[in-house]
């Protein structure tokens, strides 16, 4: 029997990373290709589909060279990534326009019509949430509002891994997981509500038909399989939101199980076998990519993409050290926080860079150092950035209770800060749990890659497939002093958004000295 592979692809807000696996889960080859993130004004942000299509057809070709494999042995491909982008295509196919992407801050007004026109308790009831600007119901309204001849074009609206899928298949497909956070689904019956569509007057045929996440959606094209090799029987299935596909990748699949990422956005998250939710919609209640199963996540907006601000802005020396001695830029910089010791001398980091989902609900929420001296040093705010990220963490996990979910005694941690022994240890320091991480730290493209091989018949069922394939790698509990030392500074955290909201919200109406019509 010829050797069966699998490819799972995670289309990031920072890159694409390409996974090949062969059917145990040993990966063969990796690859990711970044690109950028465009804000023509404060607390836009927007990326350009092709970029996820040229980043994905390099990554594709680019693993099945490394790994020197038969390109006609790949037998299925899952599909990871960002959710709530607006792809919008035309009547051939093309995109109208950049995607307006999941941390975009710009549709409060249209939240505020999402809320008057289907009711905020039948919101609620239908898609587990209330109305949010990073969603993609409310980004639909404001093209609408604003580009009228775009919409006006439009036949079909895609999230961003499904773009993807189009380019592979010709089809129009999504799955339950990331369907849930368009605000369109109907959580419960894992479909679209005609009610929503029609209060928002949105018509059907727009949108894709959702499958589960491990259901074959189609195969690859000819032209694709001539650019890349791969087999026309190449399955491509539904595939997951990148949290969704993330659990999967760690594991997290079963009742209790549960995962926090430190990715861009950093995400406390719980696998459920019946649906969930918290009465505020402060935390999110999605169908799971296991059929007819679900999980509740909190999400905080900008955990890793707050590292990579303070690398980018203030760590030019740590940038220089490191490629000097060959190590990654984030390891030098784990160095130097180390050395500050917990609370970084009475600093304080509000990671609100792009605005604040959970617990806040509030595009307007913005970042904030608090409490900086003339002693304190960039090694202080680093100490601090990291410390910020974590509190929030806690900020989500502290509203499980609300949505009857128990808290995990025992987090699996992923994404790009689980890498970071140090940020491993404040995580379970302050959330006050085992951290543990897996062999494998490829999340959401092991994830994606797992769902094709349930797919392609490689296992029965996605626990299965997770049984197969994931052991866990690290295992660190908390420090008893160290959670001690943590406590005052978490509360004092806790207490200073209320107090700085006012003043958050009164700089959004301030008026800067240059045009915010850039890009």
């Amino acid at each position: 029997m010829q050797a069966r592979l699998l490819i799972g692809i995670d289309i990031g807000t920072s890159g694409t990373k390409t996974a090949l696996y062969d059917e145990h889960g040993a990966r063969l080859a990796v690859h990711t290709a970044e690109y950028p993130l465009y804000q023509p004004q404060n607390g836009w942000a927007e990326q350009v589909p092709e970029d996820w299509w040229q980043a994905t057809l390099e990554g594709i070709r680019a693993v099945l060279e490394a790994s020197n494999c038969n390109p006609s042995h790949v037998v299925g491909i899952g599909l990871s990534g960002q959710m709530h982008g607006l792809v919008m295509l035309d009547e051939n196919g093309q995109v109208l326009r950049r995607s307006i992407i999941w941390c975009d801050g710009r549709t409060s007004e249209e939240c505020e019509e999402i809320t008057r026109l289907v009711g905020a308790d039948r919101l609620m009831a239908i898609t587990k949430s209330p109305a949010l600007t990073g969603f993609t119901a409310s980004k639909i309204l404001w093209v609408r509002k604003h580009e009228k001849e775009i919409y006006d074009k439009c036949r079909h609206i895609l999230l961003p891994k499904d773009y993807i899928r189009y380019r592979l298949t010709g089809i129009f497909a999504t799955d339950a997981s990331d369907a849930s956070g368009m605000q369109l689904l109907n959580i419960e019956a894992r479909d679209w509500s005609d009610e929503v569509l029609a209060a928002l007057d949105i018509d059907r045929s727009l949108l894709a038909d959702v499958y589960e996440s491990c259901e074959v959606t189609g195969t690859i094209t000819p032209e694709i399989a001539a650019l890349t090799g791969l087999s026309t029987a190449t399955v491509v299935v539904g595939g997951a939101g990148d949290n969704a596909a993330a659990a999967v990748g760690c594991g997290a699949v079963r009742d209790g199980y549960g995962f926090t990422t430190i990715g861009t956005s950093g995400v406390v998250f719980s696998h459920c076998k019946e649906l969930r939710a918290d009465p505020d919609g402060r935390i999110h209640s999605f169908c799971a990519a296991v059929p007819g199963e679900y999980h509740v996540m909190g999400v905080t907006l900008a955990a890793g993409l707050s590292l990579r601000w303070f690398r980018d802005q203030f760590c030019a020396v740590e940038q220089a050290e490191a490629k000097e001695r060959n190590v990654d830029v984030y390891a030098r910089m784990d160095e130097i926080a180390a050395d500050i010791p917990i609370g970084a001398d009475r600093l304080l980091f509000l990671p609100y860079l792009m605005g604040e989902r959970t617990p806040h609900l509030d595009p307007f929420a913005r970042g904030a150092l608090l409490g900086l001296s003339a002693s304190h040093t960039r090694a202080h705010c680093l100490r601090a950035v990291m410390e910020g990220v974590i509190y929030s963490l806690r900020d989500c996990l502290s509203l499980f209770d609300a949505a009857g979910v128990t808290a995990p005694a025992r987090m699996m941690a992923c994404g790009g800060g689980a890498v970071s022994p140090l940020w491993r240890q404040m995580l379970s320091d302050v959330l006050g749990c085992t951290v543990c991480t897996a062999a494998s730290n490829d999340g959401g493209a092991l994830g994606a890659a797992l769902l094709a091989g349930v797919g392609a018949g490689v296992w029965a069922s996605v626990p299965d497939a997770c049984d197969a394939v994931i052991r866990v790698r690290t295992e660190q509990s908390p420090i008893e002093q160290n959670q001690a030392d943590y406590e005052p500074y978490y509360q004092l955290y806790h207490s200073v958004y209320s107090a700085l909201r006012p003043v958050c919200h009164t700089l959004a109406t301030l008026k800067t000295s240059y045009s915010e019509d850039r890009t």
